[in-house]
């Protein structure tokens, strides 16, 4: 043996920030300005938590809940679970009850931390969560008066004081669960995701390259991804090893907040979906005198393609590269990049050529392995013409769902994507279409068949096809196609007020129509295809579009 083999485990990175860059800022948003503590106090501030935590029973392998928008506390609790053994559970906000209720049931979460300005959303879960033994309370300014029925609730700040600021980190199997995220983009209820530590450390190491996102320890990173959504695209990870400026944006997600910040901080790289990016765009050219953004150098796009348009819109205007990732929480997440120079080759290309690549998905990171497969799992061949299943596998792409294995969605050590699409010569990834009809919602996964199978539980409906629509700020909108039991009267309002019992808002219908029958294929599904193409073809337009 000639190599030392010391395992990945994140907490031999996740202090590096702290050590050789120990007076840089992390920044909150707050309601009137911003809250600043340095990378020496974050980390100080993670290990009393991990006391904290430790204190109050959570050990290795226990799940610990969060429930918190972007913020310096949030990022507190992902250095001390990862640092201790323990399995950060990010909780989606923006899910329904009935989700968050499953969810934590099946992670079995033992200890939740709130933001004490999100605890409405979670109160409604006060008698359904018996896992959860405590919650802890953080508090920005506005809610220092909270007050809440959910169990044994305790203020961050009090949990944490008196505990040391040195917590010996346990060295535990690099195979450890690190972290737990749920994906509800499928019908059923939403799988949970097991992120461990050698998978992130490896995918913490790849995002920092120079031709992935290149984050660097002299950038100013705003993240703008939910840290709740496959662990902020990992970015909280690779900015803590690096020890760059951080700003989060907690709840203030506006695009004036949002464009201020980026001013007022020297952003340098931030990280969102197309709807910010479009949002942003919007309000700078509405005044862009106002704006000084000079320091801004690319922007990160994930969630669902940004419109060529887009991403030509910021290098022309404010001469920022947006670089496009395409991953999901199975594959933790980063599996491609699209930058607008990738190869020395491509030096010499048009402006315009360098662009067209932009808007593909982009080229494997590396690490991973990326193919696509006919209906036999027969590889097809790389010439950008021939289309189909998208299939990943590699070091930090998931094997199985959290108790919940699920295996038709593996194929010999292979995730099956879900998604289709097809490789250039080049190898560049082109997303074509989805295996299944999902809507993609500002980032977010609305399932149809969900939609539709509660719709259809409605007194009165005999049939409801649910199909997206497009939006030119939420990419894709669902609609309903209702079809009713002879004789019967459904109005909209009660479909909707229906919807409303198992599906939070934004994943509601924007528009229900009512028609006789719905067009099928020949095996007896509903076919999409055909209610797109007609829905296309009679010029439909949601209602918030219409004049």
């Amino acid at each position: 043996m000639a190599m030392q083999h010391t395992p990945l485990l994140m907490h031999t990175i996740l202090d590096r920030g702290a050590k050789v860059a120990p007076n840089e800022e992390i920044v909150t948003a707050t309601e009137h300005g911003v809250r600043r503590q340095t990378y020496r106090q974050t980390r100080d501030r993670a290990h009393q938590l991990a006391h904290a935590l430790k204190a109050a029973g959570i050990a290795v392998g226990d799940r610990v809940g969060t429930f918190m928008w972007n913020g310096s506390r949030h990022l507190e609790a992902y250095h001390a679970c990862a640092g201790m053994g323990a399995v950060l559970h990010t909780l989606n906000i923006r899910l329904s009850a009935k989700d968050l209720e499953y969810i934590i049931g099946h992670a079995q979460d033992k200890i939740i931390i709130v933001d004490a300005d999100a605890l409405p959303l979670l109160e409604v879960l006060k008698d359904r969560m018996p896992s959860v033994q405590q919650v802890v309370v953080a508090t920005e300014e506005g809610f220092e008066g909270w007050q809440t029925q959910l169990p044994n609730p305790i203020d961050y700040e009090a949990f944490i004081d008196g505990h040391p600021a040195d917590f010996d980190w346990p060295v535990i199997d690099e195979n450890s669960s690190l972290g737990l995220c749920y994906t509800s983009g499928t019908t059923g209820n939403p799988k949970g995701v097991e992120y461990e530590h050698r998978s992130q450390y490896l995918h913490t190491m790849a995002q920092a390259m120079t031709d992935s996102m290149g984050l660097s320890a002299t950038d100013t990173l705003l993240g703008i991804v939910p840290m709740f959504h496959a662990m902020g695209w990992g970015l909280p990870w690779t900015a803590l090893m690096l020890g760059c400026k951080q700003v989060l944006p907690h709840r203030f997600m506006d695009p004036q907040r949002l464009l201020d910040l980026l001013q007022s901080e020297g952003v340098t790289l931030s990280a969102g979906v197309p709807t910010i990016w479009q949002g942003i765009k919007g309000l700078y050219e509405s005044d862009p005198a106002k704006y000084d953004l000079s320091s801004l150098s690319r922007l990160t796009c994930g969630g669902s393609s940004p419109p060529p348009s887009l991403i030509r819109w910021y290098w022309d205007t404010l001469n920022v590269e947006m670089i496009q990732g395409w991953g999901m929480t199975e594959t933790s997440p980063l599996a491609t990049l699209s930058r607008r120079v990738m190869k020395r080759s491509q030096l010499s290309i048009s402006e315009d050529q360098q662009f067209a690549n932009v808007a593909k998905a982009g080229q494997v990171i590396p690490g991973i392995e990326l193919e696509i497969f006919d209906e036999d799992f027969q590889p097809l061949p790389h010439d950008g013409e021939t289309v189909g299943e998208i299939l990943v596998r590699g070091p930090w792409i998931c094997s199985e769902y959290y108790n919940n294995p699920q295996p038709e969605k593996f194929h010999d050590g292979w995730l099956i994507t879900g998604d289709v699409g097809k490789i250039d010569s080049e190898e560049y990834l082109i997303i074509s279409d989805r295996s299944k009809d999902l809507v993609k919602s500002g980032g977010e996964w609305i399932s149809s068949v969900d939609l539709e199978n509660h719709i259809v539980a409605l007194d009165g409906v005999s049939q409801a096809c649910v199909v997206a629509q497009p939006h030119p700020k939420w990419d894709e909108r669902p609609i309903a196609l209702v079809v009713l039991e002879a004789g019967r009267d459904v109005a909209v309002a009660q479909v909707m007020t229906h919807c409303e019992e198992a599906f939070a808002k934004w994943q509601l219908p924007d528009d229900v129509l009512y028609v006789d029958s719905i067009p099928l294929t020949s095996t007896g599904k509903m076919d999409k295809k055909v209610v797109r193409a007609r829905l296309e073809q009679e010029g439909y337009t949601l209602p918030s579009l219409r004049d």
